[in-house]
């Protein structure tokens, strides 16, 4: 049976049949809507995404579905949806958040259109209308399928050089976070010492120096290492440290 529109435009967006390709951020209350409506604004101004599809989630909030134009391991994409809930979401409680890929989660969340409970399901829906359901978040009946896959047909996934934006914007994080973990690094310089004042790496290193430097950091997370090696691999120019000067 041929595949319909709605279910081609999810294949297209979101299947994979070993790796990520979809990424879910869901917010329930408090938070909801106006929370969310910071991380889907955020990742296209920080981190030039494309606009993520919004969902009502058929029970007690929001949903975020960024799709990838290349898959990647669930623990790369883990840890950039670590850094979106730190960076947008920090002020919620733990509770009120949920998302996909996440340790210890090994069941794949449905995707909408779905009924959820009696009366209720869950669907994809615009910016413009994700408000109107804030103090209910589902539809009534099931959605049309057409509407749905005429909102999927405007989605884009998240292209390479975008998610390696994102790998950059988080890397400094994740190692600032690990030297304030360790207790056996040494003091840094005191404050009236020229390395003191250095720029950070982050600010001073071009692109390729910058995944060199965040492929070869030991103390960095393995899963951020790995998503930067294979972008050094898929452009073998990179690989020359000198080729930014």
């Amino acid at each position: 049976m041929p595949l319909s529109r709605r279910e081609a435009e999810q294949q297209r967006l979101y299947d994979h049949p070993t790796l990520t390709r979809a990424l879910l951020l869901e917010v329930g209350r408090p938070g909801g809507w106006d929370a969310l409506a910071s991380v889907w604004q955020g990742v296209q101004d920080e981190w030039g995404w494309p606009a993520p599809a919004i969902a009502v989630n058929g029970r007690d909030g929001f949903q975020l579905w960024f799709s990838l134009a290349e898959p990647v391991a669930p623990e790369a994409a883990q840890a950039v949806l670590d850094a979106l809930r730190a960076r947008f979401l920090g002020a919620l409680p733990a509770r009120a958040v949920r998302q996909w890929p996440a340790e210890g989660t090994l069941l794949t969340p449905t995707l909408p259109p779905a009924p959820v409970q009696a009366g209720q399901w869950s669907a994809f829906v615009t910016a413009g209308l994700a408000p109107i359901f804030a103090d209910a978040p589902w539809l009534d009946i099931p959605p049309a399928d057409d509407g749905q896959a005429d909102l999927l047909t405007a989605l884009r996934p998240i292209d390479a050089t975008a998610w390696r934006t994102a790998l950059a914007a988080i890397a400094p994080q994740a190692h600032a976070g690990s030297q304030a973990a360790s207790d056996t690094q040494p003091p840094g310089p005191a404050l009236d010492t020229p390395a003191a004042h250095a720029p950070s790496p982050a600010a001073s290193l071009g692109p390729r120096q910058f995944l060199l430097q965040v492929m070869q950091d030991d103390r960095a997370p393995l899963a951020l290492r790995v998503e930067a090696a294979k972008a050094l691999l898929a452009h073998p120019d990179t690989a020359n440290p000198r080729s930014d000067t």
